[in-house]
């Protein structure tokens, strides 16, 4: 009787360890997720603002 409650119990643990790092995989990947989005936006605007500058050069060579 006691050999099963410890094999129930060391059951138990290893799937709530296999849940527990699930969701802080899924955590985990959510984050680099939105980091990357945030740095994507963040050197978009940045290019944007580049060619303007370069496009008001370009204009102002015309003139």
């Amino acid at each position: 009787m006691g050999g099963k409650l410890n094999i129930d119990l060391i059951y138990t643990l290893f799937i709530l360890t296999l849940i527990l790092v699930g969701v802080l995989s899924f955590t985990l990947f959510l984050r680099k997720l939105l980091i990357n989005a945030s740095l994507r936006n963040y050197h978009s605007k940045e290019v944007q603002t580049k060619l303007d500058r370069i496009i008001d050069l370009l204009e102002k060579e015309r003139s």
